[in-house]
Parts: structure tokens; C-alpha cells; sequence
């Protein structure tokens, strides 16, 4: 069995073989903070997917895959329905990346992860040798990317890094976080620099983008997008994704998905 739905009960480090395989469509979900023995490849070809590890927030938009090492701890969150997709290696058996690792994923490296996603967790192994061969060397060919962003760790914003995770919450501007955990504008902007390599005007443009790029793999509207994240007009929002992204949102929209077979 390789197709679960929000019933099933999984655990994937009770299952012996060398590669595991799962396949679901899944509205809202959240899987809690987890780990796995074995290494995993995330992929939603439909829907958006967002998921928290220790210390960072990530975006794993359609098209994209992100490899998860094992033992790392994670939490992936779905508020629409996502075509969902994960493989699961034994890495004492694979050579598998030590590092998170986001990748685009080609209509070939597609191909191999449903097939993968699909096989029953009996398959023999010496049945999935050129299968899995191939997927290695399709996976340290892709195209890397980087949707994650750092969060900060002190104590006085444990109440900001949960708000973060919410749906609907929108990171507010810096006079405001500093006046809601009761420190200056200067001691919020130097946590943040310390703590995740950026200002805090830098992170809130960063999570700006994250939060555009869900949003509109959710089929929201460019305008709507732009008013939500308050950007003082549409055109300024077009502006602001096509120069972090080097795609307009419109562009962006038509090639978020890989078509379904």
C-alpha cells in the first residue's frame, strides 16, 4: 500500500525496506514536530505546502522538492488541498545529502518520484535498483533553491516565532513587534541580526516573499496578494517579487504547477 489518506496510520521507521513511497491528496493538515530514522524527499506537485524545522520557516511551492535529512526535526502544514508526495531512503543503504536541500523538479525527476510514491512497501528491492539510480543522479543534477528563512531564538520572541506559523498572521513592521515584546526598535533589529544573519526590516521582507509565493500557489488573486501583505500598490508588489524572484507573479503563477497525469 502506497496510497494513505488522514486516517492511515504511518510510520515509516517500522517499515524494513530501503525505500518507502506514499502518495495522498490532503487538505488541512499538520503533522507536528517529528522525526524519521530514514531520510525523506517532500513533493507537492499541486497545493502549497508550508514547514517548520528548529530554528527556520520554509515554503515548498509546486515544482519544488525539499530533501530532509534523517533525524531532523520537522513539521509540515497544509491549509488546501495538496497533491502530496514522499520518498523515504534508508541512508545507510544511499548516499544521501547531510544538509536540507530544496530542488526543482523536471518533468523526468517528477516522473521517477510518482513512481516511487506509488510502489507497494513490499517491492522487492532488486526490482527498484534502476529506478533509484536514476532519481540520484536526476536529484545532484537539479537546480537548488532556498525558501527557508531563519528564525530568531530569544526568549522574548517565543510568542512572535508561534504567531509566525499561523495562516492569517502578518508580520508586522518593526515599531510594532518591538512596542508587542516591550523592547526598543534598536534591541529587536540587533536580535535579529544575531540570531538570523539579517535586520529585522531584511527577515520581514524575506517572510514578505515566502508569504506571496504560498499565497499565490493557492490561486489568490496578484491584487489581493499585494493588499493582503500591505504593499502600497499592486505595481509595487510586481516590482518587489520580480526583482527577488526574476519571474512577475503573473509568470510566476502560470509555471507553479506540474501538470497531473
Amino acid at each position: 500500500m502506497a496510497i494513505i489518506d488522514e486516517q492511515t496510520q504511518f510510520d515509516v521507521d517500522e517499515l524494513a525496506a530501503s525505500v518507502v513511497g506514499i502518495a495522498a491528496d490532503i487538505g488541512k493538515h499538520d503533522s507536528g514536530m517529528h522525526q524519521h530514522e530514514k531520510g525523506q524527499l517532500l513533493y507537492a506537485p499541486q497545493g502549497c505546502m508550508s514547514f517548520a524545522l528548529d530554528n527556520s520557516i520554509c515554503i515548498l511551492p509546486p515544482t519544488k522538492a525539499v530533501w530532509i535529512p534523517p533525524y531532523t526535526q520537522h513539521q509540515a502544514m497544509m491549509t488546501n488541498v495538496v497533491a502530496y508526495r514522499s520518498v523515504y531512503f534508508d541512508c545507510s543503504v544511499f548516499e544521501c545529502p547531510s544538509n536540507i536541500t530544496m530542488i526543482e523538479v523536471n518533468a523526468l525527476l517528477k516522473a521517477l518520484i510518482d513512481k516511487m510514491a506509488l510502489w507497494a512497501w513490499d517491492k522487492p528491492e532488486n526490482e527498484q535498483l534502476k529506478t533509484t539510480a536514476l532519481f540520484w543522479e536526476e536529484f545532484y543534477e537539479a537546480k537548488c533553491h532556498s525558501f527557508q528563512l531563519p528564525m530568531p531564538s530569544d526568549r522574548r520572541l517565543k510568542r512572535f516565532r508561534q504567531q509566525v506559523m499561523q495562516e492569517f498572521f502578518l508580520v508586522p513592521p518593526l515599531t510594532t513587534l518591538a512596542h508587542s515584546v516591550g523592547a526598543s526598535t534598536k534591541t529587536v533589529t540587533r536580535l535579529f541580526k544575531a540570531e538570523t544573519g539579517m535586520s529585522y526590516q531584511d527577515w520581514r521582507q524575506q517572510w514578505r516573499l515566502l508569504k506571496a509565493i504560498e499565497l499565490l500557489s493557492r490561486e489568490m488573486q496578484v491584487s489581493d496578494v499585494a493588499n493582503w501583505l500591505e504593499f502600497s500598490s499592486d505595481s509595487a508588489f510586481i516590482a518587489f517579487f520580480k526583482y527577488q524572484t526574476g519571474k512577475t507573479p503573473l509568470s510566476f503563477i502560470k509555471s507553479r504547477t506540474v501538470p497531473l497525469k
